[in-house]
């Protein structure tokens, strides 16, 4: 009985941690979490890479302290995830990428409820061709399960909504987009709000189209 217990709660470690240091553990990831947002909304390449640089440290720190944490490890992969795109997606780009969807897989592995990371899986399935990995169905199927469970979520609606316009469901992406601007509004988060107008606008022009 005693191995089962100590099994079982070795296993809850990933979405729920208990140390000694929990509470500096989660100060160090939401310091993490808010260079991300604040560098997503920062206007100056230079100041975009001192957030993301910053959280990039936060998250390291916050990891090294409680490897279970899988808060953490999202933030981590936040902030790696922006330093790899800063100057656009492009070849030279992708030597970060390995480590940032390592990030990211041990977040789900260790929490496999986590939204947020759920959402940026899905977000990277519809996105990359088939040969990389990408998988739109089931890409599509996460996406679905975030906005399902979180009726407010912004960036599972804008990914969710350029997947469906690429297979030609505009009056469905058009929701999406809208439904993501009004959330991304109302909700604080202005840095979705650039993404989620120019989806609704190239939408607009695919169903003038039609």
């Amino acid at each position: 009985m005693f191995l089962l217990l100590l099994v079982a709660a070795f296993a809850g470690l990933g979405a729920g941690v208990t140390s000694p240091e929990l509470d500096k553990v989660k100060a160090l990831t939401g310091g993490a979490r808010q260079e991300c947002e604040l560098g997503r909304a920062a206007v100056e390449r230079s100041d975009r890479l001192a957030h993301f640089e910053e959280g990039q440290r936060l998250a390291e720190q916050a990891v090294a302290l409680e490897e279970r944490y899988a808060d953490a490890h999202f933030a981590l992969f936040c902030n790696l995830g922006e330093l790899v795109r800063l100057d656009g997606e492009s070849l030279s780009s992708l030597a970060g990428y390995p480590r940032m969807m390592q990030e990211l897989n041990r977040a789900l592995e260790l929490d496999p409820e986590h939204l947020d990371a759920m959402s940026a899986k899905g977000t990277f399935l519809v996105r990359l061709p088939a040969l990389l990995g990408g998988d739109t169905e089931e890409g599509e199927r996460l996406l679905r399960n975030v906005i399902q469970r979180d009726p407010q979520a912004v960036n599972a609606r804008l990914s969710l909504a350029k997947s469906v316009s690429a297979r030609g469901n505009h009056t469905e992406a058009m929701t999406l987009a809208t439904d993501a601007l009004t959330f991304a509004k109302s909700g604080n988060h202005p840095d979705f709000v650039p993404e989620a107008e120019a989806i609704i606008e190239a939408v607009r022009a695919k169903l003038a189209e039609q």
